[in-house]
Order: C-alpha cells, then sequence, then structure tokens
C-alpha cells in the first residue's frame, strides 16, 4: 500500500505554515498600526464642520470654548492645553461627549445627530511645499 502524501487541512505542514504566516501577519499589521498611532505629529489648528460645510477654524494655541449652534442643536468644543474636546451636545446619544479629548493630525470628533464633525489639522510649516495650483 502507497502513503498519500497530499497535504491534510486538518493536521500536517500546511496547517502549520499557514498559522504561522497569519501570526506573522497579524503582528506585522499591529506594529504598523502601532507605529502610526504613536508617531502621528500633534496638529495646530481646529476646524468644525457642520453638515460638511466649514463653521469656523480655530488654534489649538488659544484656550476658548466654542459654542456650535445650528437651530435648536447646541454642541459646546472647549480648546484647552493643546486639545479639544466636546463638553455638551444636545443629541440624546452624547457619544461625542464621551470621546477623549483630541490633538493629533487627522483626529475628529463627530456628532451624527447634530452633523458636526471636529477635525484636528496641521498647517503646512515653512519650508514645505505648497503644491496648489
Amino acid at each position: 500500500m502507497e502513503k498519500n502524501n497530499a497535504p491534510t487541512v486538518f493536521g500536517g505542514r500546511k496547517l502549520k505554515n499557514d498559522l504561522i504566516f497569519i501570526i506573522a501577519l497579524i503582528v506585522i499589521l499591529v506594529c504598523v498600526g502601532l507605529g502610526v498611532y504613536f508617531f502621528r505629529k500633534p496638529g495646530d489648528t481646529v476646524k468644525v464642520l457642520v453638515d460638511g460645510k466649514l463653521y469656523g477654524t480655530y488654534s489649538l494655541k488659544e484656550e476658548r470654548e466654542v459654542e456650535i449652534k445650528i437651530g435648536d442643536n447646541l454642541n459646546i468644543l472647549v480648546i484647552k492645553d493643546g486639545t479639544v474636546d466636546m463638553i455638551n451636545a444636545s443629541c440624546r446619544d452624547g457619544i461625542c461627549v464621551k470621546h477623549r479629548p483630541i490633538s493629533k493630525n487627522g483626529e475628529t470628533i463627530t456628532c451624527l445627530p447634530n452633523k458636526v464633525s471636529v477635525v484636528v489639522e496641521k498647517t503646512s510649516e515653512k519650508g514645505d511645499v505648497d503644491t496648489t495650483v
């Protein structure tokens, strides 16, 4: 009787190699994600958008409280110590209020019911190339 050398799904070398590949891929993705998270640059401006339209732009260097009132909806932002935090919102779920303060380039806080988005951005510094036409 001849022995069947075909790879098997349950047991054998093929499954072991697949598991090693999957674990290595997960480790690489986690390392890349952590690198992106920890090496982001801090932002210096905050853009507030209401229903996709610019409501205002504020510096993270100036401490202030910003009231965003559109109709019956009210959101209150506090800019303090280089961070921005949504401290009050008239929406029912209040998820945006529970969000941690943000300060890094690209971070956002969004209040979906009130259609308010807060985005931290890094403005171009001297020496950067301006590619706008």
